[in-house]
């Protein structure tokens, strides 16, 4: 269980690195505006490096690879290096690809990581008022250097998730961070050349 709890999460912090379009000015910035820019979300093509802190190890675990995001709910995450892997999340099935392995789950079975996938696709729709029903939602910063903070509001996510947090600037996302409950943390940048 919680090696796919582990999984369905990062997953669900992938499919926000694809979010960020449409800032506004400084004038006018505030988390309004900010989602309202997500909504205009077209899809696209990321790459992203990955380090992941767990607990239990000295380093961290170093990953990079591909985020393909087709709205409204299909999520791609292919890790290149080290190892190839594949997720795909596409509307509630996630389908995992390991060499010769293939797990498939069905989300409907994961009430608390279905609230925090839901959740961040309300964050891609620009959809405020579904993620406020399951976070506190807080931003910084303004369009040239942003922050947007998600602290649980729901205890079945909170049992998960202690914080997403998600910088950037503009219209782009340069960072997803998610602390785990139980103090793991990965950190996701995200850079718009092609994977290497």
């Amino acid at each position: 269980m919680k090696v796919r709890t582990r999984i369905l999460a990062v997953l669900a912090l992938s499919l926000v690195a694809l979010g960020a379009r449409g800032a506004g000015t400084a004038g006018d910035w505030n988390v309004s505006r900010l989602m309202q820019g997500l909504a205009q979300q077209r899809g696209g093509k990321v790459a992203f490096s990955e380090k992941k802190y767990i607990a239990l190890l000295d380093r961290p675990v170093e990953s990079s690879g591909e985020l393909v995001y087709q709205p409204p709910a299909r999520l791609e995450k292919r890790t290149l290096k080290p190892n190839v892997e594949s997720l795909v999340l596409d509307r509630d099935m996630l389908v995992v690809e390991r060499g010769k392995q293939k797990y498939t789950l069905q989300l409907q079975q994961y009430p608390e990581i279905t609230a925090i996938v839901d959740s961040i696709r309300s964050t891609l729709a620009g959809d405020l008022k579904a993620l406020e029903r399951q976070y506190r939602v807080d931003l910084e910063g303004d369009p040239e250097r942003w922050t947007l903070t998600l602290l649980p509001s729901d205890a079945r996510i909170a049992t998960i998730v202690h914080r997403i947090r998600i910088s950037g600037t503009r219209d782009e996302l340069r960072e997803i961070e998610m602390l785990q409950a139980d103090g793991d943390r990965s950190v996701m940048n995200i850079h718009r050349d092609a994977p290497r």
